[in-house]
């Protein structure tokens, strides 16, 4: 008998884990796969803000970024830069083995190649059925925390609904030719409605990628196709991995002895798939409200409320106006897309935004708000007869 089951061994889930046992709980972490890091789709960029809140270990990062380079459909170049690093490129499976460390030092248990077949809530615990290779294993425990990203049909079945939002990522390794900082590409023929990248990693490697709501293999293969014939990388034949990644959160993400976090529970960045950084931020909430339930021993629904609103009070605005902005961009042609790039960069709107001590790379809202309040911007929309209304929840 556990005080806790967290169910998936990412940095959501192990956060959790850390957290709750450091507080002296009981925990154990079932991971489905044979080790924790394993086969992972993930561009790894965090921000420096994720980087000093959560004291990410050095060792994990690969490099850090100040800069990027971002290219619309004709080819047209607008460059960030900044002298601050803005954001880390770390290796993602070490982050996993690392953050598992921290919570395996304080006491919490991992069993691996656990493949978890179902919940069953009770009035006084929570039982969890799994199988590894022919054997089943039964766990009992007060609460269970569901960390086991995008697409599990665990949170289906408790009735916690469905994420109605959701875009497949495609990314692949590949070897660079004198490509030394991110490249993000825009357009309709390489990720309609979204955007690939070109993400150095230890030269001369790199991740390439995109993201797309169809097809996702074919428009990574014409990418790597273009980035051949252009010399920016020695070979396009490299293995995808895929992932989907959810666009909007969890219609609940609490329930009687359950609580939901990370891309299990749709909390990424709408406008660009990441993340990382919000699922840690709510695995720390999801663990102040688990430690407060477990303390007066009421972990019903009505207690562990206070997580979504506490994730929502800190992400809530961010999501909802991410999300305009992801629907917004999806209904932009090439020749739009274009139109933008150039008022940005004829209306000086680039300099603007990067001396303001308010941009962040976390942080989206604030510089989609900024971009429609320019004028330019804001008549260029009315021309292409696009409003701006911003509605619904979190």
């Amino acid at each position: 008998m556990y005080d806790v089951v967290v169910i998936g061994g990412g940095p959501a889930g192990s956060y959790v884990a850390y957290r709750l046992a450091g507080m002296g709980y009981g925990v154990v972490v079932l991971e489905r796969k044979g080790r924790v890091g394993e086969q992972i789709c993930c561009t790894g960029i965090i921000g420096q803000e994720c980087v000093s809140s959560f004291a990410i270990d050095a060792s994990v990062i690969l490099r850090q970024v100040n800069s990027a380079s971002l290219f619309s459909p004709s080819g047209r170049l607008l460059k960030l830069k900044r002298k601050e690093t803005q954001a880390c490129i770390v290796d993602r499976a070490a982050l996993d083995v690392a953050i598992a460390g921290l919570a395996r030092g304080k006491g919490a248990e991992y069993v691996l190649n656990s493949q978890v077949n179902s919940i069953e809530v009770r009035d006084d615990k929570v039982r969890v059925e799994a199988s590894r290779w022919e054997e089943r294993l039964n766990f009992e425990a007060r609460a269970v925390v569901i960390a086991t990203g995008f697409g599990s049909s665990l949170v289906d079945g408790l009735g916690l609904g469905r994420v109605s939002d959701f875009v497949t990522g495609a990314q692949a390794e590949v070897e660079t030719s004198g490509v030394d900082e991110v490249e993000v590409y825009f357009g309709q023929e390489l990720a309609p409605g979204f955007f690939a990248w070109l993400v150095p990693t230890s030269l001369p490697m790199a991740r390439v990628g995109l993201l797309s709501r169809r097809n996702p293999g074919s428009y990574l293969r014409r990418l790597m196709s273009s980035l051949l014939a252009q010399g920016k990388i020695v070979s396009a034949e490299a293995e995808p991995s895929y992932g989907g990644i959810p666009l909007k959160p969890l219609p609940r993400t609490y329930g009687d002895r359950v609580v939901v976090v990370g891309d299990a529970a749709g909390q990424v960045k709408p406008t660009t798939g990441g993340g990382i950084y919000y699922g840690l931020l709510c695995a720390d909430i999801a663990a102040n409200s688990l430690q407060q339930g477990l303390e007066i021993n009421d972990l019903s629904a009505k207690s562990l409320a206070t997580y979504q609103r506490e994730w929502r009070r800190k992400l809530g605005r961010e999501l909802r106006i991410g999300y305009w902005a992801r629907k917004f961009y999806e209904r932009l042609n090439d020749k739009q897309i274009d139109r933008i790039f150039d008022i940005i960069e004829s209306n000086g709107i680039v300099e603007t935004l990067l001396e303001a001590d308010d941009l962040s790379f976390d942080w989206h809202s604030g510089v989609v708000l900024r971009l429609l309040g320019h004028r330019a911007i804001s008549k260029a929309m009315g021309a292409m007869k696009i409003p701006f209304r911003l509605g619904g929840r979190a």
